[in-house]
């Protein structure tokens, strides 16, 4: 028999709005909102504006009419991402075995460490979450259970647990299946909702009680593993690898619509620095560069071109992306945003090289790279920056 298995999985708390508590703590036990880009609607609530009624989606105009008294404050995802880092590093400096879920969640694997920390796992799941806040002044809920599946069901419960942390175990498991409606299992969507509700499916319990033949035939494969999971057999383990991504795009409106080329010039290298950053954490090239400009009016014009030899090296890609920036550009038009995207990804060391490549040329670039990378990582992202300045007179 398999080992009895610990997973956790732990879920940050209304987590873009905890950022910006964290960057200004007299935001903390206020009714806070963080707005999409452009402060379009509102993407995260903190407790106290979930109270007053504000509704996630919400448009920010209908919000700021019906809430006047909540605080709104525009997103910033790149500190968002930052934070998220710490919390990550945290995770895995407690356990060998963490896979990121998302940029606000992670499974981490307890499994043999009640041991190591002499503590049992709900100690241990409170632990965890004492350190995170200590260390990142991120509150997190965490759920623990012998699947995936059951531990993203534990952490939802674990939100209103009074302590934030709740296990779902052998002996309360049929209670919880019982209690547990299909739509707040992990993997169900609003689609097949509908559908399993017509066969008379409501509840998790309901759901197991079915057999592989009528699951397979009805979801298929997921749906066998679904209820393996709901059963606490794990059939999806706690991993640590990291799949490189087969194309990476970065875009954001602009504050502003305009024309300024230097103005989008300068957005766009933004965009090109934090992809080349991507690739160099994956340890990979691209071989292929993208410039999108879109319209105050969402037309899209896109242009794109071969780089002569793979690169993870922002100059180089800003070096063709200012090219085709030219390109797609007019003047007497106003834009609302940019972006880059790397094509035809690849893994460093496998590329080619040519009679004229110039190895010394790209060591330089490659320490230049990582000098880039260990500035940022010892005073924060964007300490370094490449730009494009209009000549003002005297």
């Amino acid at each position: 028999m398999s080992k009895q298995k610990y997973i956790a999985l732990v879920d940050c708390d209304s987590f873009f709005v905890s950022c910006e508590q964290k960057k200004n703590p007299e935001l903390k036990g206020k009714p806070v909102c963080v707005l999409s880009n452009n402060d379009g609607c509102v993407i995260s609530r903190s407790k106290e504006a979930k109270q007053m009624g504000v509704r996630m989606g919400e448009p920010y105009f209908m919000a700021k009419k019906e809430h006047p008294k909540a605080i709104y404050i525009t997103a910033s995802h790149e500190y968002y991402h930052a934070v998220s880092s710490l919390v990550m590093a945290v995770l895995k400096d407690f356990s060998p075995y963490v896979q990121i879920y998302s940029v606000d969640e992670a499974f981490v694997d307890l499994t043999g460490l009640n041991k190591y920390y002499k503590k049992n796992y709900r100690e241990l799941a409170k632990y965890l979450r004492q350190k995170i806040l200590e260390i990142v002044d991120i509150p997190v809920s965490i759920g623990v259970s012998s699947t995936k599946t059951l531990a993203k069901l534990a952490s939802d419960k674990a939100k209103n647990a009074k302590d934030n942390v709740y296990l779902i175990g052998k002996r309360k498991l049929v209670k919880e299946l019982r209690n547990t409606p299909i739509e707040d299992i992990w993997g169900i969507g609003r689609r097949l909702t509908l559908s399993l509700k017509k066969s008379g499916i409501l509840t998790a319990q309901e759901l197991v009680a079915k057999s592989d033949e009528w699951l397979d035939k009805k979801i298929g494969i997921h749906g066998l593993e679904m209820k393996h999971e709901l059963q606490g057999e794990m059939t999806s383990p706690v991993v640590n690898e990291v799949k490189s991504p087969k194309s990476i795009q970065n875009t954001r409106a602009f504050g502003i619509f305009t024309s300024d080329l230097n103005y989008i010039k300068n957005e766009l290298n933004h965009h090109i620095h934090t992809s080349c950053r991507k690739l160099r954490r994956h340890n990979t090239k691209c071989l292929e560069v993208g410039v999108m400009l879109r319209t105050k009016d969402f037309k899209v014009y896109y242009a794109k071109k071969d780089l002569p030899s793979p690169t993870d090296f922002e100059l180089e890609v800003s070096k063709i992306a200012m090219i085709l920036l030219k390109e797609i550009y007019n003047p007497n038009v106003l834009y609302r945003a940019t972006g880059v995207v790397l094509e035809r990804i690849g893994e460093q060391g496998i590329e080619q090289l040519s009679l004229y490549d110039n190895l010394g040329v790209d060591k330089k670039k490659e320490k230049l790279a990582q000098c880039f990378d260990k500035l940022e990582a010892k005073f924060g992202k964007n300490i370094v920056k490449t730009g494009f300045s209009e000549k003002k007179d005297k």
